[in-house]
């Protein structure tokens, strides 16, 4: 329970001034107090450059073991040989 005071009741109090203080800056948890990158920070920023070159890579279509000459040739074999056999099929169509 609260007790009721009188509202004329006289308080006594310190009056102090507000003088502004500097915000603490906390350094980021990757770093240490001079400003200076941890190892794990540095690798794993290493790291996520190098995958992210690596699936630039691919996506170009320029990765892994074939090159697009190659590639180029693969599609222009197969496209022979599609008209090949649609040109063998046909010869034994007419034979029937």
């Amino acid at each position: 329970m609260t007790e009721n005071k009188p509202d004329n009741e006289i308080l006594d109090a310190e009056i102090v001034d507000e003088t502004p203080t500097a915000p603490v800056e906390v350094p980021e948890p990757d770093y240490s107090e001079g400003g200076v990158p941890s190892f794990d920070h540095v690798r794993d920023r290493i790291e996520q450059r190098y995958t992210t070159s690596l699936g630039s890579t691919e996506l170009a279509g320029l990765g892994g073991k074939e090159d697009v000459a190659s590639l180029d040739k693969k599609i222009a074999d197969r496209d022979k040989a599609a008209k090949d056999k649609l040109a063998e099929i046909r010869r034994a169509m007419r034979e029937q």
